[in-house]
C-alpha cells in the first residue's frame, strides 16, 4: 500500500506538469524508487508505461485543446509537451483513431462551444514568475 502512495505522488506530478518536459529520472525521484524499479512498479499499478501516462495525458488535454481553442495543430502539440509533430500526430491517431484535424473537423461540425483565441491559451500555458522570489 505504502508503494501506491510514492506511486501516485508521481502520477500526480504527471497530472500537474504533463506539458514540461518530464523524464523517467524525475518521476522516479518524485515517486523516491530507482527509474527501473519506478517503471515496473508504475506499470503494475496502474497497466501501463509511465511514458504511455504522460503521453496519454497530454493528448487528453490536446483535444480539449483541439475542440475549443483556436491554436494551430502544431501549437497545440507544444503546449501540451510533445516536442515534435510526429511523436504527437502518431499518438494522438493511436489513442483517438484519427488524426488532431480529422477530430478538430469533427468537433467545429458538432457545433461545440466558441473557440477560445491562442492568446489567451498561450498566456496560461506560460509559467508565471514567483514575485517573492525576487533577487
Amino acid at each position: 500500500m505504502e508503494t501506491l502512495v510514492h506511486l501516485r505522488r508521481a502520477r500526480d506530478l504527471m497530472d500537474a506538469r504533463y506539458a514540461e518536459p518530464l523524464d523517467l529520472a524525475a518521476m522516479a525521484a518524485e515517486a523516491g524508487f530507482s527509474r527501473y524499479h519506478f517503471a515496473r512498479q508504475f506499470r503494475t499499478a496502474f497497466g501501463e508505461t509511465p511514458g504511455g501516462y504522460l503521453s496519454r495525458r497530454r493528448v487528453e488535454r490536446a483535444k480539449d485543446l483541439l475542440a475549443s481553442a483556436n491554436l494551430t495543430v502544431t501549437e497545440i502539440c507544444m503546449v501540451v509537451g510533445f516536442s515534435s509533430l510526429g511523436s504527437f500526430s502518431r499518438r494522438f491517431t493511436e489513442l483517438v483513431g484519427c488524426s488532431p484535424s480529422v477530430y478538430r473537423r469533427r468537433m467545429t461540425a458538432r457545433g461545440g462551444p466558441p473557440t477560445i483565441p491562442g492568446c489567451f491559451v498561450m498566456a496560461w500555458a506560460r509559467p508565471v514568475p514567483d514575485p517573492s522570489n525576487r533577487g
